[in-house]
C-alpha cells in the first residue's frame, strides 16, 4: 500500500505518532528514514453479530528530512547589526577590539537595488562565520556624512573589513552577487 503525501512530516506527525508503534530510524544527521506503521482495517462479517475479524497491514514509509533534534542548531542567516552614528561605530570597533575579532560593515543605500539585493545573501554568510566576525551595516542615506566620510565611502554596495579599530580591506561591489560574495570570503579568510 502507497501513500502519497505532499510532506514526509505529515507521514511521521499523523500516521506515527497516532498509533505509537516507531521502529526506528538511521540514526542522527537527517537523510532517509524508515518507518514502519500498524494500520488496522476493521472487517465486519456478513453474519451479524457473530465474529469480528480485524486486518492489519503493514505500510512502510520512506521519506526524507533533516533531523530536528541535531545538535547544532546553526542558524542559516544572522540579521546583520545597524549602525546609526559615530557613536555606534566606535562601540562597535571598541568591542571587536576586545574580542580581538574583525566586523564586516555593508554601506549601502535604501535606493540602491545591488545593495537591497546584497543584504540578505551577506546575512547568510554572517551565519557561515558565526562567532568568528561580526556583520554590520550602514544605510547612508539615514546617518551623519562624518560618517560616511569616515568610511571613506563613494560607491554602494561597499564592503568593508575592520580589524583591530582600523581598516583592513574593502570590496566595492557592483557586479553580481555571487562574485561579491566570493571576494568577501576571500578577503575575510585573509583578514582571519
Amino acid at each position: 500500500m502507497a501513500i502519497l503525501v505532499p510532506n514526509s512530516h505529515m507521514i511521521y506527525r499523523d500516521i506515527l505518532h497516532r498509533d505509537q508503534q516507531y521502529q526506528g530510524s538511521n540514526g542522527g544527521g537527517g537523510g532517509c528514514t524508515s518507518v514502519a506503521v500498524q494500520i488496522g482495517r476493521l472487517g465486519l462479517s456478513r453474519e451479524m453479530g457473530k465474529r469480528r475479524r480485524k486486518r492489519r497491514e503493514a505500510v512502510k514509509a520512506m521519506g526524507f528530512w533533516q533531523d530536528v533534534t541535531s545538535s547544532s542548531n546553526r542558524p542559516s542567516s544572522i540579521e546583520m547589526d545597524a549602525i546609526t552614528c559615530m557613536d555606534d561605530l566606535d562601540e562597535a570597533l571598541r568591542q571587536a577590539q576586545e574580542l580581538s575579532r574583525p566586523i564586516l560593515i555593508d554601506w549601502m543605500a535604501s535606493w540602491c537595488r545591488k545593495c537591497i539585493y546584497l543584504k540578505p545573501k551577506l546575512e547568510k554568510l554572517a551565519a557561515e562565520f558565526h562567532p568568528r566576525i561580526k556583520f554590520y551595516f550602514v544605510d547612508v542615506n539615514k546617518v551623519p556624512q562624518a560618517l560616511v566620510k569616515r568610511g571613506n565611502i563613494s560607491k554602494m554596495p561597499t564592503i568593508q573589513l575592520w580589524k583591530d579599530g582600523e581598516w583592513k580591506a574593502e570590496i566595492i561591489g557592483g557586479h553580481k552577487a555571487w562574485l561579491v560574495l566570493d571576494e568577501v570570503r576571500e578577503m575575510i579568510q585573509n583578514n582571519l
